[in-house]
């Protein structure tokens, strides 16, 4: 890896995003969303609101992260206009991250301006949640690929792949669905806490429990079985191919997912406290942002 000083600020924003977004499942989790009331981009009306309770306080400092955030992304893709030539990887990379910034701006907006926030259970909400999630990994994607092509990563090749780039297309795939179900889960642990691990079950498998709650159970599924693939296909690669840095990234991943697996459990078990909400969800965008830079790093070589 090259770092100049552009590769250091594109792992920099990467890294800021990070914490932007387990702030935003804290606001979620604390039940702070309607902290800032109905308004968007003010706060109850006010620019900086005055004598603001916590869930407030809460809400308002996020929307300054992401703010901020949006503005180090701006940085980003300006400096890699001028720093890189036409035609680059890098500029790619920014201009994605770009639009991915700005549709996660909008969609927060949306869960704002229609109040699908704090104890709401509306279908709206659900499918909102579900956007904003599958956005978010875009966004981490596009903000890990500039990072990494600036450090000397080589641009992706898709033709000629065959097998290789329908494996890790599907385990993509997967563990973006994963997230989704992920985020849907933890909204309904939010709104419809279990007071013990027994009540939980016997509520997952109720047929008049609301449908969050009902939806509950497949996400364990979901995720041993993506667990497993990625374990399967991505130990593959590490066998078969012996650039030392692929097989590092491999390792990453496998550790990650299993760390995120375990994780999910304990999560459970302990019925799905803030903290452990938060680190549930740090480890899934690792295993994400894990998995795409072994994907770009696979697909430079030849077929797997």
């Amino acid at each position: 890896m090259k770092l100049n000083r552009f590769a250091k600020y594109a792992w920099g924003v990467l890294a800021f995003n990070l914490f932007v977004i387990l702030w935003g499942a804290f606001v979620r989790a604390s039940g702070s969303g309607a902290g800032c009331g109905s308004h968007w981009p003010l706060c109850n009306g006010e620019v900086i609101p005055h004598s603001p309770q916590l869930e407030t306080i809460i809400e308002f400092t996020h929307r300054m992260t992401s703010g901020l955030s949006l503005l180090l992304v701006v940085g980003l893709l300006v400096w890699a206009f001028r720093a890189y030539p036409k035609g680059h990887s890098v500029r790619l990379g920014a201009v994605l991250a770009m639009i991915f910034m700005v549709t996660e701006a909008l969609i927060g907006a949306v869960l704002v301006l229609f109040s699908w926030v704090a104890k709401n259970e509306s279908i709206g909400r659900v499918i909102s949640v579900a956007l904003h999630q599958a956005n978010t990994f875009l966004l981490l994607a596009s903000l890990t690929l500039t990072a990494w092509w600036a450090s000397g990563g080589k641009p992706i090749r898709l033709k000629g792949r065959g097998i290789g780039l329908w494996a890790l297309g599907l385990g993509l795939f997967g563990v973006l669905i994963l997230g989704v179900s992920g985020v849907v889960n933890a909204l309904g642990d939010t709104l419809f806490p279990a007071k013990s691990l027994a009540e939980g079950i016997s509520q997952d498998f109720s047929p008049t429990a609301h449908f969050l709650i009902r939806l509950r159970v497949w996400h364990p599924i979901i995720a041993i079985s993506v667990g497993l693939y990625l374990i399967f296909v991505c130990g593959l690669v590490g066998m078969f191919r012996p650039e030392p840095i692929l097989r590092r990234f491999v390792g990453l991943l496998i550790a990650f997912v299993l760390l995120q697996l375990t994780a999910g459990l304990v999560n459970v078990l302990l019925l799905a406290p803030v903290w452990m909400q938060l680190v549930h969800l740090f480890l899934a965008d690792m295993v994400w942002i894990a998995l795409v830079l072994v994907t770009a790093n696979t697909l430079i070589q030849e077929e797997v």
